[in-house]
């Protein structure tokens, strides 16, 4: 065994392999190092991350309240429009309704002012009828009276005699025209 560490310190060094003292200085940064690490790095390093979590945990949270009240909100803008259609319709139902009962009580008046109109119009004719037959009888009276008064070369200047004349002869014509009419 002593020869082959004999062998091996007279062998040459090999530059890739350090030397004793250099591993042992080594292991010795090593370790301080791993402490400083330990003791200060990775409590600070631990802390950033957790606050981090945190953070991205918050606004997670948030993120969801926000997404649930805007959910909520786009279920009540849809019940306020639902309710808003509704009222709609029965505002649209009820304008019909009125507007039909409108357009009723606008076509009784129509036809209530066409019956007025009807009826003045009719007494309006019959009493221009009734002067016509006036200013006719008078007229064909005075004609008549002359017509006789020429034929029979006497005067009837008697009103009642002229009257009874102008009478008969009238009432003879209507029964005329009566005959006229029915045949």
């Amino acid at each position: 065994m002593l020869s082959t560490i004999l062998v091996a310190a007279a062998a040459p060094e090999n530059p890739l392999l350090p030397k004793l003292p250099d591993i042992l200085w080594s292991s010795v940064v090593f370790a301080i190092l791993l402490v400083f690490f330990w003791t200060k790095v990775l409590p600070n390093l631990k802390k950033s991350l957790d606050a981090r979590t945190e953070a991205i945990e918050g606004r997670l949270e948030a993120a969801e309240q926000a997404q649930a009240e805007a959910a909520a909100k786009t279920a009540n803008i849809e019940v306020e429009q639902a309710s808003a259609r509704a009222e709609a319709a029965s505002i649209r139902e009820a304008a019909r309704a009125d507007g039909a009962s409108i357009l009723a009580e606008m076509k009784e008046q129509a036809a209530t002012e066409a019956a007025r109109l009807v009826a003045t119009a009719k007494a309006q004719i019959e009493a221009e009828r009734q002067a016509a037959l006036v200013s006719l009888r008078a007229e064909v009276g005075s004609l008549a009276i002359d017509l006789a008064s020429n034929v029979v070369g006497t005067s009837l200047q008697n009103d009642k005699v002229a009257a009874g004349v102008v009478d008969q002869f009238l009432a003879e014509l209507e029964a005329g025209e009566e005959a006229g009419k029915k045949n």
